[in-house]
Formats: C-alpha cells, sequence, structure tokens
C-alpha cells in the first residue's frame, strides 16, 4: 500500500483540530515560565484530557476523529511547538491506543478503549535501570496469589505516568514469560516518583516508578504472543517517530520565538547592523528565513514517515506484505530522525545569533529549546540509525527489529 498524498480529516476531526489549536494557544502561553521555574504540567494534561485528545486516533464511532497517524503527528508537532514537555507525556499513551485499544481483542482492551474515550491517560514503565548492569530483560515480577497476582519491581524513564490514569508495565511471570499488565495508577502499592532531572524535558515524568505487591487482576495481563501489541514487526517505529514529532514541534517553535524576537527590538542590536530595527536587517531575515525552510523540511519529512506508518498498520498480521511495509515506515522513521535533530539541534543554536549576549539572560530562557530538542534526540542515537541505513544503502541489510536501535 502507498499513500502519495496527505489524507484527508473526517469533518470530526477537522472540528476537533480548530478547537485543540486554541488549547494549545493557552498551553504555549505559560511553558517558558513552567520551564525555567519546573511548575508540572498537571492542569494543562488535564485539560487535553477533559477535551479527550487522547482518543484522537479511535474511530469516530468509538468517541475519536478516525484521523490517520499523519493527522495525529500534525497535532504533535502543534502541541509540541506549545510544549514539548506536554507531547512528550503523551508519546507512550498513543503508542497504547495503537497497540491495544483501538482494534480491542478482548472484553478488557473494549474497557480500556472506554477509558481513552472517555479521556484517560495511560503511561509507561518498562526500562529498569538494573537491565542496563546486567543484561536481564526486566527485574520487575508478576506471582500468582490465589485468583489474583502481585507484582513488584521498580521501573525508570516512566514517561507520563505522573500525569496518567493507568500505566503500562512489563514484567516476567512465574513462567518466565514477557508479561504486560496495564493497571490504574492509583491502586495501592504502585508509587510515582517525581525524581526525572534531566537537563531538557524537566516535566515528562519520566523518573522512578514503584510497584511494591501491587495487586493485579488476571484480565489486566497481556501474555507476549502473536496478534498481541508487540508481537508485530518493527514495533517501535511508532514511538520513535512520535518524538520525532516532538523535536519538529520544537523547531516550530525556535520559528516563532526567533520572529518574536525581532519585533519586540525597536533598535539595532549590533552596531555595524545594516538597518535601523532588527526586523529589517537583511541578515538577522537570513536566519530566519533559513530556520523556516529547515521547518518546512521537517515537517515534510515526518509527514512521509506518517503515511509509510498508516500504510504499516493498514497491513494485517498475516498479509505477506506486513514486514515489507513495517520495515519501509522504519526506515523513513529513521532518515527522519537524522534530519529533523540534526536541523533542531542547529536551530537551536541559531537562535542565539539574532540577539547576540542578551538573548543568553536567563529570563529569556531560549537555551530550553536546544535541552529539551538534546535530550530527545538522545533517546536513539542517531548513530545507531546512520549505521543501520548506511548496512541496508550498501548491502542491502534490513534494519535491525529488535526495539529501539
Amino acid at each position: 500500500m502507498k499513500i502519495d498524498s496527505p489524507q484527508t480529516l473526517t469533518p470530526a476531526a477537522q472540528n476537533a483540530t480548530s478547537d485543540w489549536q486554541a488549547l494549545f494557544d493557552e498551553i504555549a502561553a505559560g511553558s517558558a515560565e513552567r520551564e525555567e521555574k519546573r511548575i508540572l504540567p498537571f492542569a494543562q494534561i488535564q485539560a487535553l484530557k477533559d477535551q479527550r485528545f487522547g482518543a484522537y486516533r479511535l474511530p469516530q464511532a468509538e468517541g475519536g476523529t478516525g484521523a490517520s497517524i499523519a493527522g495525529l503527528m500534525e497535532q504533535v508537532i502543534a502541541l509540541g511547538a506549545a510544549d514539548s514537555n506536554v507531547a512528550h507525556i503523551l508519546r507512550n499513551h498513543f503508542v497504547f491506543v495503537e497497540r491495544f485499544a483501538r482494534n480491542p481483542v478482548s472484553a478488557q482492551a473494549h474497557f480500556w478503549r472506554e477509558q481513552v474515550a472517555q479521556g484517560a491517560i495511560f503511561g509507561l514503565a518498562n526500562t529498569e535501570l538494573a537491565q542496563a548492569r546486567s543484561g536481564e530483560k526486566t527485574f520487575t515480577r508478576l506471582v500468582p496469589d490465589g485468583a489474583h497476582f502481585r507484582m513488584t519491581g521498580a521501573k525508570f524513564y516512566s514517561t507520563g505516568s505522573l500525569y496518567a490514569d493507568f500505566v503500562i508495565v512489563r514484567a516476567r511471570d512465574a513462567q518466565e514469560r514477557d508479561v504486560t499488565a496495564i493497571i490504574p495508577t492509583r491502586r495501592e502499592g504502585v508509587n510515582l516518583v517525581d525524581d526525572w532531572d534531566a537537563m531538557g524535558q524537566r516535566m515528562t515524568g519520566s523518573g522512578t516508578t514503584l510497584f511494591e505487591n501491587v495487586r493485579v487482576e488476571p484480565e489486566e495481563i497481556i501474555v507476549d504472543s502473536a496478534g498481541t501489541g508487540y508481537s508485530r514487526p518493527y514495533k517501535s517505529t511508532l514511538p520513535q517517530l512520535f518524538l520525532t514529532a516532538v523535536n519538529t514541534g520544537i523547531l516550530r517553535a525556535i520559528v516563532r520565538d526567533a520572529s518574536a524576537m525581532l519585533h519586540k527590538r525597536s533598535r539595532k542590536g549590533f552596531f555595524f547592523a545594516a538597518a535601523d530595527t532588527p526586523a529589517e536587517d537583511p541578515l538577522l531575515l537570513k536566519i530566519v528565513g533559513d530556520l523556516s525552510a529547515q521547518l518546512f523540511a521537517a515537517e515534510a519529512v515526518v509527514a512521509a514517515a506518517s503515511h509509510a506508518q498508516d500504510a504499516s498498520l493498514a497491513t494485517t498480521e498475516g498479509d505477506p506484505a506486513l514486514k515489507d511495509t513495517a520495515h519501509h515506515a522504519a526506515v523513513l522513521a529513521a532518515k527522519a530522525k537524522l534530519i529533523v535533530d540534526g536541523l533542531v539541534l542547529q536551530a537551536g543554536t541559531a537562535v542565539f545569533d539574532l540577539g547576540g549576549a542578551s538573548s543568553t539572560l536567563r529570563t529569556q530562557n531560549l537555551d530550553r529549546h536546544w535541552r529539551n530538542a538534546r535530550t530527545v534526540a538522545s533517546h536513539n542515537p542517531a548513530l545507531y540509525k546512520a549505521l543501520a541505513l548506511g548496512k541496508l544503502a550498501v548491502h542491502g541489510e534490513p534494519l535491525p527489529d529488535k526495539d529501539f536501535f
């Protein structure tokens, strides 16, 4: 399946788009202050819940807009431009919707879809700090306890869980099987810790989640097997593409703030400036023009990768074309990451050429764009993406089909 042009949004999606942009504008208004003072965006996430933004990808009949992945990524870019932290918080939620809620295969999955339709947000608790040291897949264990189960473990990189209604937990059961447990975050024994201290994306709640003998119902457990959310080839393409859309949003915010900087200054910013006002300075205008062209390029490659992801998700399991469509989507997502990460990090530096030393003042807080973009880009190192793409181009070797690379 090949998609050459953007898909048309349904009327519901078009109406929702205009409504959400107004909300995104409100979120943007306080973004710089929240970043400077590390004010956690609980109110902003609640506003998105109230408008059921998390249901965007659900069918219209189920409370969503019926829009495509391409349409979703357009919204992620817009939200990322308003506040990259808020957009990042929702990453694992939208991946959950694709894997488990959009096409439910069980009564429990139907329940989760209903929760999404009502505005609930799902977070993730997957990675453990001990994994990198030991090589083990997980130390979080799920053991029988009568008619129920009990789960104990500690997770890090729990992005979004601090704000979520449910948390998706990867664990190992007594039979040494990989499983997913999806439980309410308010359940006894679940402890969400605000200990994330990265230089960027500081309000994403990406720190520790502790599970202390947490009760888990049998229907809340999904064992990894064919036909489940983690069984599709190149299953990690969507979450990686989501981050590239967030970085594209940051690039859009840089262009916005660069233009605003020139308009706010009424006198020459530099002694040898070629014009009396920065807004008329041809050198400064060139910088903003370059930034706007870079934004166009970033949006275009994200759109191309999004359409490929739509084609991949439209291919059902068992279809002989699934592996090829999924691989094509992974290739475009990898290329998009390399392009966008480079552009946004370059732009995060170039913006300071517009304002000189005064633009580095903490009150300006313009460094947040580079810090946030660098943090997002570091999730999946570009070196390994470039290596895999090089092997594909030179040797015809497919990209790795193993989580993130």
